[in-house]
């Protein structure tokens, strides 16, 4: 029996018809690279599934560009012209977004000002103070930021100037200023307390007890400024 034909249309089920397609896929990629290696040909073939997948093939020697621009050659036709002119078009529009982005920004800066209207003029003072409110707020919001930021960084020095003091306190609870005897003027001690040390010369002067009672005690000595 020979084999029967098969009716060419679209195969309904989804799994069978990917099936087919791989497998003729394969075939077809088969006959390019036999064409290649028989007939010294190039081939450049380009598949696109249903799904989207993009498979290719080119021959060794060759590049897509190059069997592009041969066949532009051999059949007289331009195959970059509607891309380039949809870029053109494209450029175009962006060109005048441009220039019309450029004068609302002279606008803004109080210039090109002659062509307006009231009611557009009145628009554009509308949203002059919409920008300067926003301007405000934000400007609010970022000193009302920095200030609490300074404010906890001052706290935490604070607590941390108490601390230490406290520690310094409890653990030098002992120490004391050594008192001293002296005869004499008490402003620069005084002075020296209130924060302003004065540099002064200080003079030993024995001064004999009347009842001495022990002779190898030391005698008491004044104390005075000079």
């Amino acid at each position: 029996m020979g084999r029967g034909k098969i009716e060419i249309k679209r195969i309904e089920n989804r799994t069978n018809r990917q099936v087919t397609y791989s497998k003729r896929r394969a075939g077809i990629v088969k006959k390019a690279q036999e064409l290649t290696v028989l007939c010294d040909a190039e081939v450049s073939l380009l598949m696109v599934s249903s799904t989207g997948r993009i498979h290719e093939y080119i021959s060794p020697c060759s590049t897509h560009k190059n069997l592009y621009d041969r066949y532009q050659q051999a059949s007289g036709t331009n195959l970059w012209q509607p891309h380039y002119e949809r870029m053109q078009e494209t450029m175009k529009k962006l060109k005048e977004i441009n220039n019309k982005l450029r004068k609302e920004i002279r606008q803004r800066n109080g210039e090109d000002l002659d062509e307006l209207n009231f009611q557009q003029l009145c628009g554009l003072e509308q949203n002059m103070e919409k920008s300067v409110e926003g301007v405000r707020n934000r400007k609010f919001h970022v000193i009302t930021t920095s200030t609490d930021t300074y404010k906890k960084k001052i706290k935490n020095h604070e607590e941390t100037h108490n601390s230490l003091r406290r520690e310094f306190e409890e653990g030098d609870a002992d120490f004391r200023l050594p008192s001293v005897d002296f005869e004499g003027d008490y402003q620069s001690t005084i002075g020296f307390a209130n924060g302003n040390p004065q540099i002064f010369a200080v003079r030993w002067q024995p001064k004999l007890q009347s009842n001495i009672q022990d002779e190898e005690a030391y005698g008491s000595y004044g104390l005075s400024l000079v």
